[in-house]
């Protein structure tokens, strides 16, 4: 995630912003966990892990607006 933005630019929000650190923690759990129950090491049954990818997705949104409201914010 935020792959092509700059890694200063992200610590630098994450540093500002308690929320964005939070929720960017807490998405980078899930896909390890995800990613873990994918390949088998994490054996959990399949309703869990569309639960659990779906919350990926919906903090994976929430991140992305909230880092496209602190970029308006910098660039205005």
């Amino acid at each position: 995630m935020f792959e092509n933005q700059q890694r200063d630019d992200v610590e630098a929000l994450m540093k500002a912003d308690a929320e964005f650190r939070r929720l960017y923690q807490h998405h980078k759990e899930l896909d390890s966990k995800v990613h873990d129950a994918e390949i088998g090491v994490l054996p959990i049954d399949d309703m869990t892990l569309t639960g659990m990818k779906k919350e990926k997705l919906h903090a994976k949104e929430r991140l992305q607006r909230m880092w496209d409201e602190h970029r308006l914010r910098v660039v205005n």
